[in-house]
């Protein structure tokens, strides 16, 4: 592989900072391909001689990439390329749509199914009375073989026959739309939080890791709830992309 010295430079007649002029330059090549996930790099100490930078400048760089999701430190193995974040605009989408548009290979494993009364917030989004049954399904979705969100969907009774098999090749949108149910419209909010330990398990993540999370009503033509959606997404894997036009 050729020297990062020949691929990078940096201007310092630029007003642009020196550390963001390398990190742009090296996600650039990051999200090119030209460094895969896995590829490691020299010791920031290295590399701030090479590149005549200082080191608190190269240490200022490598974190911004650390933050961003594209680079990660690992003891005793030192600064790798991961896997590149997945990017979602925030559309009327499945997550599996998604990734498929994404070029990734999206797999489901389907945690659990079950008929189970309404708790308050499933309830009151779905406009029926606390307790009343829905259907629950839970599911660890995966790109490439690596787990990326855990999704947590509810349905009130009788709005589609679910296809056990089909939930687990496709997305649930696809199903629902494919059984004649009329997605329309979609209020969602976006946060997050600290991952519980089960989650810790299931995504593979760090102790403490912070997720991003999803809540998502979808509503048919009429303006009826038939679908409402919390989900948790790795946020060192996954983003959140939205256009926001001036008034």
């Amino acid at each position: 592989m050729e020297p990062l010295t020949k691929k990078i430079t940096i201007d310092r007649s630029s007003p642009v900072p020196l550390y963001f002029q390398f990190a742009q330059q090296l996600q650039n090549l990051i999200e090119a391909g030209e460094l895969p996930p896995g590829t490691r790099l020299s010791n920031e100490i290295v590399m701030a001689d090479e590149f005549g930078l200082s080191r608190p400048t190269m240490r200022q760089a490598m974190q911004h990439l650390v933050n961003k999701g594209l680079l990660a430190r690992k003891r005793g193995v030192g600064t790798q390329v991961v896997t590149n974040r997945i990017r979602r605009q925030v559309e009327f989408t499945s997550l599996y749509e998604d990734l498929e548009r994404d070029g990734r290979r999206p797999t489901t494993q389907v945690l659990s199914v079950e008929t189970a009364p309404a708790e308050a917030a499933v309830a009151t989004a779905l406009g029926l009375e606390e307790g009343k049954p829905v259907v629950s399904i839970e599911r660890l979705r995966l790109a490439d073989g690596q787990p990326i969100a855990l999704l947590h969907n509810y349905l009130p009774e009788g709005v589609i026959e679910l296809d056990l098999e089909a939930l687990a090749e496709g997305g649930l949108y696809q199903q629902m739309r494919r059984s004649g149910a009329a997605l329309s419209t979609a209020e969602q909010t976006i946060g997050a939080r600290r991952a519980t330990a089960a989650e810790v398990r299931l995504l593979d993540e760090t102790r403490g890791a912070t997720l991003l999370t999803m809540t998502r009503t979808a509503f048919d033509g009429s303006g009826k709830p038939v679908e409402y959606g919390s989900h948790v997404y790795r946020a060192s894997r996954y983003s959140f992309e939205m256009t926001v036009a001036a008034h």
